[in-house]
């Protein structure tokens, strides 16, 4: 497993175990600002793990709802710093002719904490989005195998335990991609950027499953992918319950070993007799 450029940092620690005190040579998962910026203006600066920062930006602003195919982008570019590092990336997107300031309070407003839930749904109807393909299906036997899969290909978590995971399968269980961050929502994004640059929108015949918990915020940017079935290894939020049965979202939560919950248009998953 590669871990990519710069996302591990190296740091000296003291370790107690049973009484005994020693140094040691530790590896953090590294968290550095990332800018946005759409046609010069800036958009957003997230707190990300540096690494496959074109497909972060693409991702985020494909389920943030700026754009809705990759030919909207006519130039994505990560620029250098004077120090080497890159925490900026540039977006061209001509046909985006809205004003800036309108364009920062929308993302402000459909991206905050304190929003209600009733808005937040709300704010999700006016964009539009489908409910996914309502054919697709995989087995039980195969979501089962997929949190192990998972961790088995986590390089970066594998070298801090520190960091989240969002990954795509096939019907069969087959990895598709996955990519790791510091936050979920990022990992989620740079997973979407991936198969937007990569011409793979909709991802009407994938299963995505993250690390930690099924927040609205990720299972909104499934949907706008087009993903039909959701799982996570812990706990989906009430909002995100909300949103997957109103948009026909397969959600899973608790998936681990051979258990988990659906809370979600289990049809994709379980046997047709035992849907209601």
């Amino acid at each position: 497993m590669r871990v990519p450029e710069r996302s591990v940092e190296l740091t000296q620690v003291t370790e107690w175990e049973d009484g005994i005190v020693r140094p040691l040579q530790d590896s953090l998962a590294a968290e550095e600002p990332l800018e946005i910026r759409v046609n010069g203006t800036p958009l957003s600066v997230t707190m990300r793990t540096p690494g496959h920062d074109l497909e972060l930006a693409a991702g985020f602003l494909l389920t943030e709802g700026i754009i809705e195919s990759p030919n909207q982008i006519a130039d994505l570019r990560a620029v250098t710093s004077r120090t080497g590092k890159s925490n900026l990336v540039e977006v061209d997107i001509p046909s985006l002719s809205c004003d800036a300031a309108v364009m920062q309070r929308n993302f402000y407003s459909a991206s905050s904490c304190g929003i209600c839930g009733k808005a937040s749904i709300d704010a999700i109807r006016v964009r539009g989005l489908k409910s996914p393909d309502p054919r697709f299906r995989v087995d039980a036997e195969v979501l089962c195998r997929l949190p192990e899969a998972l961790r088995a290909h986590q390089a970066v978590f594998s070298s801090t335990g520190g960091l989240h995971a969002a990954a795509l399968y096939d019907s069969s269980g087959q990895l598709i991609t996955l990519r790791e961050d510091i936050g979920r929502h990022n990992a989620v994004d740079k997973v979407i950027g991936w198969a937007l640059l990569q011409g793979q929108l909709p991802l009407s015949q994938r299963v995505m499953l993250v690390s930690g918990r099924g927040g609205f915020e990720i299972a909104q940017k499934a949907l706008a992918a087009g993903v039909p079935v959701l799982a996570s290894v812990s706990a989906p939020s009430s909002l995100a319950v909300k949103l997957a049965r109103e948009l026909g979202l397969t959600l899973i939560g608790f998936l681990r070993g051979r258990r988990f919950v659906v809370y979600s248009c289990g049809f994709r998953c379980l046997p047709s007799e035992l849907c209601s």
